[in-house]
């Protein structure tokens, strides 16, 4: 490398970025560990834009026999270099030698089932056409060009199951081989089939395509799965007994995939950008694969020095987060509260199960933080006692302010100006317009906060409530340290805000439901009830112990009814 660095954002594949001398860090010891490790079928789990494509299409460029002979791509790094003590190099052997299928589910961005389907069998069917030649061999009678042609866009569920595992049979017969399959992101489908509600009949289409194509395959001779999520084996890989998982919790290929600090390092002084290396750690640094800390983002390196190292969040931008901001969004207080405490810097314990359930991410709060840990917007701290549970954090800088830019986003459905009101409101004492500005932001947005199909009125406020917070969370950061849910006195009040600048205001919120069994008939009644706690239980103990003058504590009570709120 030097300080004319060329990057190719977004190349993937292997053979181009060699043949063009673009910027590649040397990951073939990849090749070396996955065939020593001898595994029938491997998956393995990262979050998207660590270099999984671009891996899975080194190992086709190594194995495949249509690229034989192409030991020039290679031959400048650590597999072309990896000898054993009597000289020998048997991966050089190996160069070119297998029928590979390489297929890759990432274009399949639909969650309607018949979409899924359709797209899922035309991948399949491009596979054919690329083999059709093969049909021209006498190995082969009508019987068998036949049912090579019915593969098509067209063809039924029943002939797609199969398909693959018949297309192996046929490479095997004419190469006198057994083969090879790549699958790449084999579960963006999945997703935004949850996503749309279609989950089960996704997976029962799935199951059969991949209990035919790597269980019941006499012709496989290795299965290679990538994907960001592990899907429980119970949904979809239930009786595929040969598969070795490795997730992000593994120590098997920890550095294959991600760069590690030395490799950052050493990139940025070739690129002249020494000196920014550790902003570059506290921006893009985080990620822990197995017992392997200090693991990078590659799209983040890689944007940066293409732009010269310009700060921005390269890698949180690259994906629409769909899934990670419905759950957190319609998350239940619980969830909203925590990643409170997330955006503040703090971490949080959870109990991790790698197999992701999706079934029950809209019920199960460890289900939702194990999913943000496989995408990477968690990092483990440290595991704890208890077998299964961790210490989280947010990954890095980069995370952070990708999250901050999503729950501005929450407010941004012509909500936002309503919001910033009611805080310009807040801050100059207005209580009259506190309340108009409220009752708006509170209309249009407890739907987006709702995390049920038919949620009690009781329970909206609170989910409301949290979702609130963590705009202030996000929105008043520069000016103030938001709480919430604290001990103050004697019990938890349930927002707090302390101005950084000592001089400035500070504030306490209470929110209390209209509750029939208190004595309220109305929302007047459920306002007075919630200043009486805050002066019985004393919530501006803690403001006072930090030197705060009675005169600049202002305390509100938030009285909800439905969607219509009360402030005072």
């Amino acid at each position: 490398m030097d300080r004319n660095i060329v990057v190719n954002l977004g190349e993937q594949r292997f053979d181009r970025l060699i043949e063009e001398n673009k910027f590649y860090i040397d990951k073939t010891e990849f090749i070396r560990e996955w065939w020593e490790y001898g595994s029938t079928v491997t998956l393995i789990t990262r979050p998207h834009r660590f270099g999984k494509t671009l891996n899975m299409s080194m190992l086709e460029c190594f194995f495949s026999n249509q690229y034989a002979g192409r030991g020039d791509l290679f031959e400048t790094l650590s597999i072309w270099q990896d000898t054993s003590a009597s000289g020998d190099n048997k991966y050089r052997h190996l160069q070119g030698s297998f029928p590979v299928i390489f297929l890759s589910f990432a274009s399949v961005k639909t969650g309607n089932i018949d979409g899924i389907k359709k797209a899922v069998k035309g991948i399949i069917s491009d596979a054919y056409k690329s083999r059709k030649h093969i049909m021209k061999s006498d190995l082969f009678d009508e019987d068998d060009r036949t049912a090579f042609t019915a593969v098509n866009c067209k063809m039924d569920d029943d002939t797609a199951y199969t398909a693959l595992r018949r297309l192996c049979t046929y490479l095997a017969k004419y190469y006198n081989k057994d083969v090879i399959i790549i699958l790449d992101e084999y579960d963006t489908p999945m997703q935004e089939a949850w996503l749309e509600g279609n989950w089960d009949k996704a997976i029962t289409f799935f199951r059969n395509i991949f209990h035919n194509t790597f269980k019941t395959n006499p012709h496989l001779q290795r299965g290679m799965i990538t994907g960001i999520t592990r899907i429980t084996k119970e949904s979809i890989f239930s009786d595929l007994n040969n598969l070795d998982v490795i997730t992000t919790t593994s120590n098997e290929y920890a550095t294959a995939f991600g760069f590690t600090e030395e490799e950052v390092f050493a990139a940025l002084d070739a690129a002249d950008l020494g000196s920014e290396k550790q902003e570059v750690k506290r921006w893009y640094d985080g990620f822990t694969f197995g017992r392997y800390t200090d693991i990078y983002n590659p799209w983040s390196i890689a944007s940066f020095i293409s732009k010269k190292g310009i700060y921005k969040t390269y890698w949180a931008n690259t994906s629409s987060n769909g899934l990670v901001n419905s759950l957190i969004q319609r998350g239940n207080s619980d969830i909203k509260q925590m990643m409170e405490d997330l955006m503040l810097g703090k971490s949080i314990a959870a109990e991790i199960d790698e197999q992701i359930a999706f079934h029950q991410l809209d019920n199960n709060i460890n289900a939702v933080w194990s999913l943000l840990l496989s995408t990477g917007y968690l990092k483990v701290l440290q595991a704890e006692t208890d077998p299964g549970r961790y210490t989280l954090a947010l990954t890095n800088l980069e995370v952070k302010k990708m999250f901050r830019k999503m729950i501005s986003e929450w407010f941004n459905d012509g909500t936002q100006i309503y919001y910033n009101e009611f805080i310009n409101a807040l801050l100059a004492d207005n209580i009259r317009k506190m309340n108009t500005f409220m009752n708006k932001v509170a209309l249009n947005t407890f739907s987006s906060f709702d995390s049920g199909n038919k949620p009690s009125e009781q329970a909206e406020p609170e989910r409301f409530y949290h979702g609130f917070v963590l705009g202030m969370v996000v929105n008043l950061a520069d000016t103030y340290r938001v709480r919430s849910n604290r001990e103050s006195g004697f019990g938890r009040y349930d927002v707090m805000l302390e101005p950084i600048d000592r001089k400035q205001k500070a504030f306490i919120f209470e929110f209390k439901v209209l509750d029939p069994d208190e004595d309220e008939a109305t929302l007047e009644d459920t306002l007075a009830n919630a200043h009486a706690q805050i002066e019985e239980k004393q919530y501006e103990a803690e403001l006072v112990s930090k030197g705060f003058l009675p005169e600049q504590i202002r305390k509100y009570g938030f009285a909800f009814k439905g969607k219509t709120c009360l402030i005072g």
